[in-house]
């Protein structure tokens, strides 16, 4: 089955940013994509006003409903990049909220982004700092698919690889990478930390990147990339929107877990959520 990666360059506009998911959605349908992956904040990308968006969209706003309407018409599963969400109108900070929808349009599975960029960077943007507007989320979520079991991931978290043993150990076959990273930070590592999630969990990396210049400080690396359980790149685009696409072969999955069974060989266990951090231990499996 056909797998999409979306690459966009978002900006403040919440309506042209989804006309461009749009396009670039009914493209991966037209090419017989049976799921797509939309980058990190592929609707609201520098909005002034994060916290009412995400207030919203916790009633089921206007962003959710879209893309709700969407699967269901395209008959494509969405991995909905992130999109800021509250739990209730009490929340104090959104979480940054990667969610999955089926082909019928029904949402199946929402992923809270786990580690959060707070970092200094030598770009024009310089200073760094999502837990100023986000909280972190607490759960490791995998959700079945028509393509492989899916492990959920976003950007930052690349740089932690026992979030992805974690999603290793609890049966991932397939794990989303939705991302908006910086264009220095993309440049230095994004390669690098792509092909290493990829060899040591044996899993297809499906890395939707943001790839462009969205304001006068901010630029974004694109190079969004599809790689399969050997580490090798199937598919990938530099710059600019665009869809890329390459076929899940499962069996070749398996090969290379047969041929290469490092899971068997391992001396110690994938650690588990919450056992050097403070937030409590768990995961949660759709």
């Amino acid at each position: 089955m056909q797998v999409a990666v979306i690459q966009m360059v978002s900006t403040a506009d919440i309506e042209v940013n989804l006309r461009q998911a749009q396009a670039l959605l009914e493209q991966a349908s037209d090419a017989g994509a049976r799921l797509a992956v939309l980058p990190e904040n592929f609707a609201v990308f520098g909005h002034a006003n994060v916290s009412a968006i995400a207030q919203a969209e916790a009633e089921g706003g206007p962003i959710i409903r879209w893309l709700k309407q969407t699967a269901a018409r395209l008959k494509l599963w969405i991995v909905a990049g992130t999109l800021p969400l509250a739990d209730d109108e009490h929340s104090a900070k959104p979480f940054a909220a990667c969610l999955v929808f089926t082909d019928r349009g029904e949402q199946v599975a929402r992923y809270n982004k786990l580690h959060l960029f707070d970092a200094a960077v030598t770009d024009q943007h310089e200073q760094y700092c999502e837990s100023a507007t986000y909280q972190a989320g607490n759960e490791v979520v995998l959700v079945d698919t028509p393509l492989g079991r899916l492990g959920l991931s976003v950007c930052y978290d690349l740089r932690f690889p026992g979030l992805y043993s974690q999603l290793r150990e609890q049966g991932a076959e397939l794990i989303a990478v939705p991302s908006a990273f910086t264009a220095a930070t993309g440049a230095a590592h994004w390669h690098s930390l792509l092909r290493a999630r990829a060899i040591e969990t044996q899993c297809y990396i499906l890395a939707a990147n943001q790839g462009g210049q969205h304001t006068q400080t901010r630029m974004t690396y694109g190079h969004s990339l599809i790689l399969d359980p050997w580490g090798e790149i199937c598919a990938e685009h530099a710059q600019g929107q665009q869809v890329i696409q390459t076929e899940i072969n499962l069996p070749r999955l398996h090969e290379v877990r047969q041929q290469m069974p490092v899971w068997q060989h391992r001396r110690f266990s994938a650690p588990q959520l919450g056992d050097r951090i403070d937030f409590p231990k768990g995961s949660k499996i759709t």
